[in-house]
């Protein structure tokens, strides 16, 4: 692997779409070991957990400015409220479950921004975050592995 597959798989990581189910696979196909992969993957998709939960007023402040990314913001922040009745329905086990399971529309970004928006308290949502993104890493790391072997790619 070069700095560029390290840098493309740490942006996959981060990005609110791919996050680990793209990021994890992409490092692993590049040909990291299972462990380091899992490691880089985990440690960047926790890079946005604090930087959200934190930072969310001031972002949303920022792109209110502009229409058109007030409208996508509006429409991203409705699909997290409806995201966050897992929280209401199963507390603090449903963030977890949120971010943990690696489907679309679920990860480390909405789990944040659902902990927000139903009022979890910042440490407490970190905390319950970065555990559902171990495990969510644990099953795209898993799965990624037995994919690859399935085809004859690993």
């Amino acid at each position: 692997m070069n700095a560029i597959d390290y840098l493309v798989g740490v942006g996959l990581c981060v990005a609110p779409v791919a996050e680990l189910r793209g990021g994890l696979p992409y490092l692993l196909a590049r040909g990291l070991a299972p462990a380091a992969a899992w490691f880089l993957a985990v440690g960047a998709n926790l890079l946005i957990v604090p930087l959200v939960l934190v930072g969310l007023d001031g972002i949303e402040r920022l792109l209110r400015r502009s229409k058109t990314a007030a409208k996508l913001l509006d429409a991203i922040l409705a699909r997290t409220r409806r995201k966050g009745r897992w929280i209401d329905r199963f507390g603090s086990l449903g963030l977890i479950l949120l971010v943990a399971i690696p489907l679309p529309g679920t990860g480390a970004w909405t789990g944040s921004l659902a902990a927000v928006l139903m009022g979890v308290p910042r440490r407490k949502a970190l905390l319950l975050v970065a555990v559902g993104v171990v495990v969510a890493g644990l099953l795209v790391l898993f799965a990624s592995l037995g994919a690859f072997r399935l085809f004859g790619l690993g």
